[in-house]
């Protein structure tokens, strides 16, 4: 059974953890007794100001702002979670993308968590531990034909996760991914009235539609975001103390090879 005060006296930095997948984290963790910031381009009006640090973390200087407010918060950052990703869609295949599409994608899904890691690794070795945890995506198994970059970027993250894993668990430090399939997020589950009302079929049938797409879900339904956030408060517990440089997918079983 979850010790739901397990974490407590931990603080924890989670980029993009005002809504989403980054949120259903930032709740658990708090629950289990850690003291949580999170970083978002804004504000929500639903969030105290002294639990989010606005900074665009797609940005160099938004990193160093970020860190730089987050470390004079909190004092020191036992747990790094970074979520921010996003996916554009392409049209035109891949000769139409150009390097701005191409340098988008990267600082944001695989950059940013490589800059921001940068500022808080150190902490973490003075003090001889720490946990960090890179949000993946199943696109990097299985990408599809208009996200070529956010896919790409994600597999670059993957691998980048594997090897920091390497080099830091000897100073104390856990890196592991999560790779999370369809999570029915606020933006999935607009998309999802979307295409219901486009098709004149309810949102169940939407969403079959959806999972259609990816090649169908085993489970028979997306995941919510609280489901990727207890999979989170374990992997950063000591529960996972040795669990070091793995990659969780999380998708109800849509990834069908091993």
């Amino acid at each position: 059974m979850t010790d739901l005060g397990e974490l407590s006296g931990r603080t924890a930095l989670i980029t993009g953890g005002t809504r989403g997948i980054g949120k259903g984290i930032a709740d658990r963790l708090r629950a289990n007794g850690a003291r949580v910031l999170v970083a978002a381009r804004s504000t929500p009006e639903d969030s105290s100001a002294d639990d989010v640090v606005v900074a665009d973390v797609a940005t160099t200087d938004g990193v160093a702002a970020l860190a730089a407010e987050a470390l004079e918060r909190l004092g020191e950052i036992d747990i790094a979670v970074h979520n921010v990703g996003g996916s554009g869609q392409y049209e035109g295949g891949a000769a139409s993308l150009t390097d701005d599409d191409w340098q988008s994608a990267l600082d944001t899904n695989l950059l940013a968590a490589v800059r921001l890691d940068r500022c808080v690794i150190p902490g973490m070795i003075e003090r001889g531990s720490g946990a960090i945890v890179h949000i993946t995506s199943i696109q990097r198994r299985a990408p599809l034909p208009a996200s070529i970059p956010y896919a790409a970027a994600k597999a670059a993250l993957t691998n980048y996760s594997k090897a920091l894993s390497n080099e830091l668990a000897p100073k104390g430090i856990r890196v592991n991914a999560v790779c999370p399939g369809y999570i029915e997020t606020e933006s999935a589950y607009r998309m999802a009235v979307e295409i219901g009302e486009m098709n004149n079929i309810t949102i169940d049938e939407a969403r079959t539609l959806i999972m259609d797409s990816i090649g169908g879900i085993p489970l028979g339904a997306p995941g919510s975001p609280a489901d990727v956030g207890e999979l989170v408060a374990f992997l950063v517990s000591d529960r996972a103390r040795y669990i070091n440089g793995a990659e969780y997918v999380i998708d109800g079983g849509s990834v069908r090879g091993v």
